[in-house]
């Protein structure tokens, strides 16, 4: 997992070979103004706005996900957001099995951290990190960006 600032996204455009391009649509676009809604922006990245309610700690959890096939990287752009963290190899209760389809893996574990994410701030989470994210007391925009491995 990373946690840094879009101001030093440049930093990690080595760590994939779609990570530059993924940083190029946050630096290219008015992230306050985007819609709603999923755009396939590339055969190894899709974009996923979505703004609304922040959720429970309790609520967020039984989101408690990690994927196999994609890289996300989370961007507040509305918040904060707190996000739930434990490693996947310390993670010992599945909730039901992976979906190929939706490329989600589910846990009952409990998470070993929070931490929070304030606008301009991003996480990249790789297939080992198991998070939950849209804990917040109030309205969350965020966009998600999914990179296939």
């Amino acid at each position: 997992m990373i946690v840094d600032s879009l101001q030093n996204a440049a930093k990690y455009h080595g760590l994939h070979p779609a990570f530059e391009k993924a940083f190029q649509f946050l630096n290219e676009n008015d992230l306050a103004n985007l819609a709603d809604g999923v755009t396939q922006y590339s055969d190894d990245l899709k974009i996923i706005v979505n703004s609304g309610n922040g959720n429970s700690k309790e609520q967020s959890l039984v989101h408690f996900e990690c994927h196999d096939k994609n890289i996300d990287i989370q961007v507040c752009v509305a918040g904060p957001e707190t996000y739930a963290w434990k490693p996947r190899e310390k993670c010992v209760s599945p909730n039901g099995d992976y979906s190929d389809e939706k490329d989600v893996r589910f846990f009952f574990d409990q998470p070993d951290m929070f931490f929070e994410l304030n606008p301009g701030q991003f996480t990249i989470l790789f297939p080992e990190d198991v998070h939950a994210a849209m804990i917040s007391n109030g309205k969350i925009k965020k966009i998600v960006i999914k990179v296939k491995i």
